[in-house]
């Protein structure tokens, strides 16, 4: 176990920059960073929180918006695509300042996003090594679960968390500090109490997760390797979620971060916005993750325009038959027009 301080740990958590050709802030929040830091918050950890993607420059009416970005040398990998490489967020000089008011902590959880994005990573805890020397480093999220073997050879962190679910983090997070974590009424559930977005100094937009994992196993879907089985939060309690950041920080534009938001809609999706339309709730929706196609019927598509969702992406990878059925049979091109159809009826493609 390391050695800390006889106080209240300090934890700093840090979001890193996306490296990449392009990026677009789609409602991007490290959710599980926050999950996290929210239920430390609750223990009387002290929490810094540091997202390096938390610096739009152009954000739109729903709370979308550009990155700024900086043009670097591509990775040995990419040298051949014709094309500028970036990095996204943040300015360095703005983040060393930021780093330079940081109390010293305790611990510092890293978080990651796409397995290709890691070259951000790569470079944020080289910076956070050179600040905080000796400082245990924990390294987790998509990139250090799916690239396991690649994240302990390369990122020169003290610990890569592979784990699914923020519960088990949290252990981890009170064997390293020697202070305990009440986790009790957690250790059966899949879910913990809404994340920490109040640490955003401004906040234009919140995620949810009414659910977590797929009941589908498409051949290129890593969500089967990312949660444990396909659970599903009761609608109400969302609703009450929803409401809480409406009608306390006014947050007018909500992103969901389900893999399978309308799976049995009739269980769970149809309850959960049929109640925040009885409730008055009025708020912009967004689905950046997609939505599965099978499941939009009228009376689905016609409850997303009355509850107030304004992006809906539509999970259809391909048109190819075969490849359809090949990957998975989740959608055929019949259900696809049929839902097109559906949608346009409820009045949400008037201008497709």
């Amino acid at each position: 176990m390391f050695h800390v301080k006889q106080s209240t740990p300090h934890i700093l958590l840090i979001n890193p920059w996306i490296t990449d050709f392009a990026a677009y802030n789609l409602w991007i929040r490290p959710v599980g960073l926050l999950y996290i830091a929210g239920i430390l918050r609750e223990n009387r950890f002290r929490i810094t929180l540091i997202d390096c993607l938390d610096f739009p420059i152009k954000t739109k009416r729903y709370g979308d918006g550009k990155f700024l970005k900086r043009k670097i040398g591509k990775p040995h990998p990419l040298k051949s695509v014709a094309r500028n490489y970036s990095q996204y967020g943040i300015p360095e000089e703005k983040l060393l300042k930021r780093l330079s008011f940081v109390e010293e902590p305790d611990l510092i959880c890293v978080s990651s996003g796409m397995t290709y994005w890691y070259h951000g990573v790569f470079k944020l805890i080289e910076i956070i090594r050179e600040f905080f020397k000796n400082i245990p480093i924990i390294l987790g999220g998509i990139y250090a679960t799916l690239c396991y073997e690649h994240a302990k050879r390369h990122s020169r962190v003290d610990i890569v968390f592979n784990g699914r679910g923020e519960v088990e983090v949290l252990k981890l997070i009170s064997d390293l500090t020697g202070f305990e974590i009440g986790l009790s009424e957690f250790r059966n559930s899949q879910f913990l109490p809404a994340a920490a977005f109040d640490l955003y100094p401004q906040l234009d937009y919140v995620c949810l997760a009414t659910s977590r994992g797929c009941p589908f196993r498409c051949t290129y879907c890593a969500s089967p390797f990312l949660a444990n089985g396909f659970f599903r939060r009761d609608p109400h309690e969302v609703v009450e979620e929803i409401e809480y950041w409406k009608s306390k920080y006014r947050i007018d534009n909500i992103a969901f971060y389900d893999d399978a938001l309308l799976i049995e809609p009739s269980k769970h999706f149809i309850p959960m916005m049929t109640e925040v339309i009885k409730r008055g709730i009025h708020c912009n929706f967004h689905t950046p993750n997609a939505v599965h196609i099978k499941e939009m019927d009228e009376e689905v598509a016609n409850l997303l325009f009355l509850s107030g969702f304004k992006t809906i992406r539509l999970g259809f990878e391909t048109s190819d038959e075969a490849k359809q059925i090949e990957t998975g049979g989740k959608v055929d091109n019949q259900e696809f027009k049929e839902a097109i159809k559906n949608l346009m009826r409820a009045g949400l493609l008037a201008t497709a």
